[in-house]
């Protein structure tokens, strides 16, 4: 909500002289708000469990990660090439608040990262051994019959 909200304010500016930061915030907020659009409507619907190849959670880290760091950047450029507009002000405001939820869900992302390649690194001696103890495991069947007998 915040990178929209950030959105709608770059977008009601009307005027700039040096556009390239306004156009870099554009950039930040629209594509925040697309891929985590998209992400949160992929884990709402259940629909990762259709695709077991993701590491989602790898995924939802990189996606986090990278909005933080660009949406600090572009609320810094914004902020120092700003007009002090309302709209500008609006904008950086509601950019530096994303960057600041956006790093909590950093942090929240990398602890259930770790959590979950732990418990797949634990859980891969044990698979082994049950994968190999069954596949050695001979099951009596009286109807065949050995054929050198």
């Amino acid at each position: 909500l915040l990178a929209l909200t950030a959105f709608i304010c770059i977008e009601t500016i009307m005027e700039c002289s040096p556009c390239e930061g306004l156009y870099f915030f554009e950039f930040v907020s629209c594509s925040a708000l697309v891929v985590t659009g998209a992400l949160l409507l992929l884990f709402s619907l259940n629909l990762h469990t259709r695709i077991p190849q993701i590491n989602w959670n790898l995924t939802d880290l990189v996606n986090t990660g990278l909005s933080t760091f660009f949406f600090f950047i572009a609320s810094v450029v914004l902020a120092a090439l700003n007009h002090k507009t309302g709209a500008e002000i609006a904008a950086v405001v509601f950019g530096f608040l994303a960057m600041a939820v956006y790093a909590v869900n950093t942090f929240v992302a990398v602890r259930k990262w770790r959590m979950s390649s732990r418990q797949q690194s634990s859980r891969q001696p044990s698979d082994y051994i049950r994968a190999r103890t069954e596949s050695r495991e001979v099951v009596h069947r009286p109807e065949i019959q050995r054929l050198d007998a």
